[in-house]
């Protein structure tokens, strides 16, 4: 969803201001649907929707914390299901209304964060790896080869403290979870050492440098590298041997919501393989329907960046909840990468 083509529905809802029919408030983060999903949910259903968009859990969760937002349907990550849950922000989810549960993939189906997925729906996945330009060789492969010094200048880490400190845990063969003071600040004198040889700390905006070739090398998410491989043919990605953070995202309904029947039916919209598979083309992300990805395209449903093989999906690891104490030391760590 870009803005132009929500600034236009915003002005299209206070033209229809008057308009009875029942109003679903959605709030998901950008360019994560496809363009006629919204329509098409609201032409079957015979309902309206407003639908904004957010681009990070730390604005969601700014809006919703006080209970009464007025949204309904919202998209936190794995990690923050727990978080929304403790602090009483969510709405039970009732499985009878969503028969296509069953559709997604079997490591969906009891995660860790809801194993009986009473509160939350997986919609898509992220994770983060390495891409890089193909004229490297050998290739990065590792995250040690983050620090090598020909990639001096002309590399990039992602600007988010889970992501740079779980990249240095993993290159010392620790979990990007981990809650250990001693293992944390080994990661911090990590991040400090390969300081010296980066650009900058960058998430999606270093696509375009990736791309005309000024950047070597970019810590990236998968998604955001796949749209950089489709804008050229000189780019490659690798999630790397020691092992890498996964992202699931969720459709949750808001505890404040005063249509629960409605987020149902939007939630059972999401679920079908049709509109899952349709989402994720559309995003160019990884869909956690089954159904879905077995009719997606051959070179979509095949892509190893965005649905790689059993062995590299055994070297991910999901991104957990952190205990308070262990974020707060992990916020300060952060704090003194950035100023060191």
């Amino acid at each position: 969803m870009n803005r132009r083509y929500f600034l236009m529905g915003a002005a299209g809802l206070a033209a229809c201001s008057r308009d009875q029919r029942a109003r679903l408030n959605v709030f998901n983060w950008s360019d994560y649907i496809a363009p006629d999903t919204i329509p098409k949910f609201e032409a079957e259903y015979g309902v309206r929707v407003r639908y904004g968009i957010y681009e990070s859990n730390e604005e969601m969760l700014a809006r919703v914390m006080g209970g009464n937002s007025g949204w309904d349907v919202v998209f936190p990550t794995d990690y923050i299901v727990k978080p929304m849950l403790a602090n009483d922000l969510l709405a039970q989810v009732h499985r009878e209304e969503l028969p296509d549960l069953a559709q997604l993939e079997p490591r969906f189906q009891k995660p860790e964060w809801d194993p009986e997925l009473k509160w939350s729906v997986p919609y898509m996945v992220i994770a983060a790896g390495i891409a890089y330009n193909r004229k490297l060789n050998p290739p990065p492969r590792t995250w040690a080869d983050m620090w090598d010094e020909r990639l001096r200048g002309r590399m990039t880490m992602l600007d988010d403290p889970f992501d740079v400190i779980g990249a240095c845990l993993k290159k010392l063969g620790l979990s990007v979870n981990s809650s250990d003071p001693g293992e944390l600040r080994r990661a911090q004198a990590e991040a400090i050492r390969q300081k010296p040889l980066l650009r900058a700390y960058l998430n999606a905006e270093v696509r375009d440098q990736l791309v005309s070739g000024d950047v070597l090398a970019a810590h990236m998410w998968n998604t955001t590298a796949q749209q950089a491989m489709d804008s050229s043919p000189d780019i490659g990605f690798a999630y790397p041997e020691e092992g890498y953070a996964v992202y699931p995202d969720c459709a949750v309904i808001l505890r404040e919501s005063k249509r629960p029947e409605l987020a149902h039916k939007f939630l059972h919209f999401l679920l079908r393989p049709d509109i899952a598979a349709a989402n994720a083309l559309a995003a160019r992300t990884t869909t956690t329907n089954a159904g879905a990805r077995k009719i997606l395209p051959p070179a979509f449903r095949d892509n190893p960046t965005l649905y790689p093989g059993p062995d590299v999906i055994a070297r991910g690891e999901w991104a957990k909840t952190t205990e308070p104490a262990a974020q707060r030391l992990r916020d300060r760590l952060w704090t003194e990468i950035k100023s060191a």
